[in-house]
This record gives structure tokens, C-alpha cells and sequence, in this order.
């Protein structure tokens, strides 16, 4: 499993990736797979955790030279795994893009998940090579975006495990927002349909390094400690907490969010959500049982006030039915087990099936793998 290497797993704060891998990690672990974990320093978890590099690098996300050397790093080690006599069944890569523009030089296969949106640089590097691994797209709507040489990629939602998460049935009596101080994730908007609808507003999350400007001119002045509340970045149990107190939670995004973590976790305690119609939301969202799509700050208003009519027990079951660890890991297990027959089939002179392509029934029982 190969992290990214910015920021340790779990991680301490904001860390999307950090936590799908964690979670894939622990469930994998949990149904007898042998799991290594390349990843950040200061990582933890139930598989065999390998660090690549010296130190942690949160405020260079991106930045090419520590990310290939953290893969470069990485595929030695599964190269000295194949000389070992002990080869990994498959490398599962969640890093950008060194490792897939890589990908072709190792033996194992690598079974690949798309994080992020595509832009046109990110098309063009994905439409030359996709075909080296085995894609994984966590949204449909995230493939709706995607080079034709994605357009049969599988999708796997991001995972959640609901058993850490507690229901609420009797919420506060105010609206959340929680998200990175980012234009394109809407605090500002938030602000507006809060104060439209009459209710308190409660923001929570971190201000970034280039954020500093916005969060100054769009949301500051408005925090007042009463109407908007500011409570900074959030994380464990005060996370959990805040969405459990929430009577909905706010998503007035305005790009195409591939997935939004944030949906899930705020179902889990059973807290709907409120987002308008764009990226992922569409097809995590469904209306009047989790939550509402809308259109703008005045429909989400207005929104805010039909929350009262959704039971939150069933909000709840509708997330877990689809996004829970079990649901999410089963699905990886019959993507590494064809990745893997795959890459026999390939070497053995027989191939009938490409990383990508559209798959046939799945596997009845996928063997314990080394990953």
C-alpha cells in the first residue's frame, strides 16, 4: 500500500487519503492479507509500516522531487521483495503520478486510485498511462471528466468505518461547515445560506498556507461567536462531535469534488447534508433520505428548513450500505485479484483481459494476498 508522503497515516488533522488508506490497510489486515505500508514517517497502522523518507512534507503537497523519491524508494523495496522469494501479490498506489508513469517497469502489478479532478494536463498524462495499471476512480462522476482510456475504469467509493461513528438523533440547533478556507469549498456561501435561512452557523477546518487572503476578506469579518462560529481545524472526536451536534451539514461547493469525505462522515452520525449540485455530490446525495441538492445559497436556505422531515436513522443506513470499510475492501479484494490473474495470464502467453477493461463476474472467494 504506498501512501502519499506528506503527511503521516492516520493523519494528525486534514488528511483525506490518510484516512482511505488507514481504513483500507486495517480491513485488508483484518481478513488475512499480509500488508506492507509505505508511507510518511510517524505513520501507524495494523500492517507492516515502512517510512521512505526522513521527515514529513505538509507544506510541499505536490512538490515532484519528494514524491518520486518516496515511489522510487518504494518500488525498490518491492524489488527486493521479488529477489527475497517473497513477492508482493500487487502494490496498490495512492500517490499522484510518479508511480503510474512508473509502473510499467515493475513485475508486480499496480492497481492505482484516482484522489483528484482532471484538469487538462492530468487528461493527457492519464491518457498515456492509464493502460500501465489497473485504475480505480472513487466517484462516477469523477470519470465524467476523464480521458476516453478511463472510460471503463471500475469505482470504488471511499471507505468509512460507520462502527466509529455515533448516530444522533437529537441535534443542535444550528448548520456546519467544515472543509479546507478555500473558495471552490463555499465557507462564504455557507455564511450567506445560514443567514438566509436564520439558523447559527458553525465553521470548522484549517486555513492553508495561500488562504490567508480570502479567509480574511470573505469569512472573518462575519465571525462573530454567535451567529458564525468559527472553531478552527477539527479532528477525532471533537470532529465527530461537531457533526453529530449539527442540524445539516453545508456543502455549497463549486467545483467537481470527486468525493468529499465530509459527506459520508456527516451521514454516519446521521446529520444530512445540504450540497449544491456539483461533482460527487450528485451521486452520494439522495434527496430528501440524506440530504438535498441545490442550486444556490437561497434553495440551500430554504433546504435548511425541510431538514426536520429526514430521518437520520435511515440517512445513516443509506451511507453505511454503500460506503462502510466491509462494502469498500470486498471491492478492492476482487480488483486485486484480477490485477494479479492478470499479470499471470500475461506472462504466461494468455491474455484476454487489460488493466481497465470491463470485467466479467468476480471471483467467488479471492485468496489471502500479499499487498
Amino acid at each position: 500500500m504506498l501512501a502519499p508522503p506528506w503527511i503521516p497515516v492516520p493523519a494528525p488533522g486534514y488528511g483525506g487519503i490518510e484516512e482511505v488508506v488507514r481504513l483500507l490497510c486495517d480491513g485488508l489486515v483484518a481478513n488475512g492479507h499480509d500488508v506492507t505500508l509505505f508511507a510518511a514517517p510517524g505513520s501507524d497502522s495494523t500492517a507492516d509500516v515502512h517510512t521512505l523518507l526522513k521527515d514529513c512534507h505538509p507544506d510541499e503537497i505536490e512538490r515532484s522531487c519528494w514524491e518520486v523519491d518516496h515511489v522510487a524508494r518504494g518500488f525498490a523495496q518491492v524489488d527486493a521483495a521479488v529477489r527475497a522469494g517473497r513477492p508482493y501479490d500487487v502494490v496498490h498506489d495512492h500517490c499522484g503520478c510518479a508511480a503510474i508513469a512508473m509502473a510499467d517497469r515493475l513485475q508486480t502489478p499496480i492497481v492505482h486510485t484516482l484522489h483528484g479532478p482532471f484538469d487538462d494536463p492530468c487528461r493527457d498524462f492519464y491518457a498515456t498511462h492509464a493502460h500501465k495499471a489497473t485504475i480505480v476512480a472513487i466517484s462516477h462522476s469523477q470519470l465524467e471528466a476523464a480521458p476516453p482510456e478511463l472510460r471503463d475504469a471500475a469505482v470504488v467509493h471511499n471507505p468509512l468505518r460507520f462502527a466509529e461513528w455515533q448516530l444522533e438523533e437529537r441535534p443542535g440547533d444550528h448548520v456546519l461547515w467544515i472543509g479546507r478556507m478555500a473558495p471552490i469549498k463555499g465557507p462564504h456561501r455557507a455564511i450567506a445560506a445560514a443567514r438566509d435561512a436564520g439558523m447559527p452557523l458553525v465553521l470548522a477546518g484549517p486555513v492553508q498556507p495561500g488562504q490567508e487572503e480570502f479567509f480574511a476578506a470573505e469569512v472573518e469579518p462575519h465571525i462573530d461567536g454567535e451567529h458564525v462560529i468559527y472553531a478552527g481545524e477539527l479532528g477525532g472526536e471533537e470532529k465527530q462531535a461537531a457533526y453529530r451536534a449539527a442540524w445539516a451539514m453545508l456543502m455549497p461547493i463549486r467545483w467537481a469534488e470527486p468525493f468529499g469525505m465530509v459527506i459520508a462522515e456527516s451521514m454516519a452520525c446521521g446529520t444530512p447534508v445540504i450540497a449544491y449540485r456539483e461533482g460527487a455530490a450528485r451521486e452520494l446525495i439522495v434527496d430528501g433520505v440524506n440530504g438535498f441538492l441545490v442550486d444556490d445559497e437561497h434553495e440551500m436556505a430554504v433546504a435548511i428548513a425541510r431538514v426536520g422531515a429526514i430521518d437520520r436513522r435511515r440517512c445513516r443506513a443509506n451511507a453505511e450500505a454503500r460506503f462502510d470499510v466491509s462494502t469498500v475492501v470486498s471491492a478492492y479484494e476482487r480488483i486485486y485479484e484480477r490485477a494479479r490473474n492478470h499479470t499471470l495470464r500475461h506472462a504466461e502467453g494468455r491474455e484476454h483481459w487489460r488493466p481497465g477493461a470491463r470485467w466479467g463476474p468476480p471471483p467467488r472467494a479471492p485468496r489471502a494476498a500479499r499487498i
